[in-house]
């Protein structure tokens, strides 16, 4: 199996928790963060017999989580880990790890304020920040101070101030959190810039110039470079007319090795 870069900070996880309620992870995209850890501190004393819920930002990311972390562990989803999110979800009796989306999260909270049963609530991609995700935060540190104190919580964030959400978890009775970071891995960029810069002659204009000058790009990708392309794009309509262009462009050509995937939220 491919060693990832959180694999290096994970005994210093499960040391952190073993010692602090509350813990602060900061990892860059890429790292790992969000399958290892869970399937990490599944073993650890306090948390045998106990779910380790994790809150994610998004319903596919939740999924996705469940399904790797399931194959990681070579079972199917609904097992050992499973998943709940709004109109649908995939967990059992047996299920240790159960990842959430907010709302539900947020819904469990005021249902069960001590979170009966969980032992480690994760918050996974804290950086993106919500209303719910904030919410859940501050009702789990409410819970821990009152109802709650063997509650543990860990707050993963890519890009986030970490000395700042520290700070907001620590309080006048407890040590200071942890903070720990995975440095993650380096990669050489090359900048490679148009010769002709798209001029911004109204909103139309300008989103016609823009899937001319991406289109245009990625072809010149297919045809120069190896390897895989991503494209980010500012929404839905944008990635379907993009997608639409190179698929024509396809077909008129003698190319036949060319897989197309979007990615998006909306997606099931």
């Amino acid at each position: 199996m491919i060693r990832l870069p959180i694999d290096d900070v994970l005994a210093d996880i499960r040391n952190a928790l073993n010692m602090h309620c509350r813990v602060v992870l900061q990892a860059p995209p890429g790292a790992g963060k969000t399958t290892a850890v869970p399937i990490a501190l599944l073993d650890q004393t306090w948390s045998k017999g106990k779910k380790i819920i994790m809150l994610e930002p998004r319903r596919l990311a939740a999924r996705n989580a469940a399904a790797r972390m399931a194959f990681l562990l070579g079972e199917k989803v609904g097992q050992t880990v499973g998943y709940q999110i709004r109109q649908d979800s995939c967990y059992s009796e047996d299920t240790r790890i159960l990842v959430l989306t907010e709302g539900i999260l947020t819904r469990k909270l005021q249902a069960d304020p001590e979170l009966t049963g969980t032992a480690l609530v994760i918050f996974d991609e804290f950086h993106e920040r919500s209303l719910h995700a904030d919410l859940s935060l501050a009702l789990c540190l409410q819970s821990q101070q009152v109802l709650r104190e063997d509650l543990k919580m860990l707050v993963m964030s890519a890009t986030l101030n970490t000395a700042a959400i520290a700070d907001l978890l620590d309080d006048e009775t407890s040590e200071q959190t942890p903070v720990i970071q995975s440095e993650g891995r380096s990669y050489p960029v090359e900048n490679i810039y148009l010769d002709r810069a798209i001029k911004q002659n109204g909103r139309a204009a300008h989103s016609a110039a823009l899937i001319s000058t991406i289109t245009m790009t990625v072809k010149h990708v297919i045809e120069h470079h190896q390897g895989s392309c991503l494209v980010f794009l500012p929404g839905v309509k944008e990635i379907n007319r993009v997608l639409s262009e190179i698929k024509r462009y396809l077909q008129s050509s003698t190319i036949d090795n060319i897989k197309l995937a979007p990615l998006h939220g909306s997606l099931s």
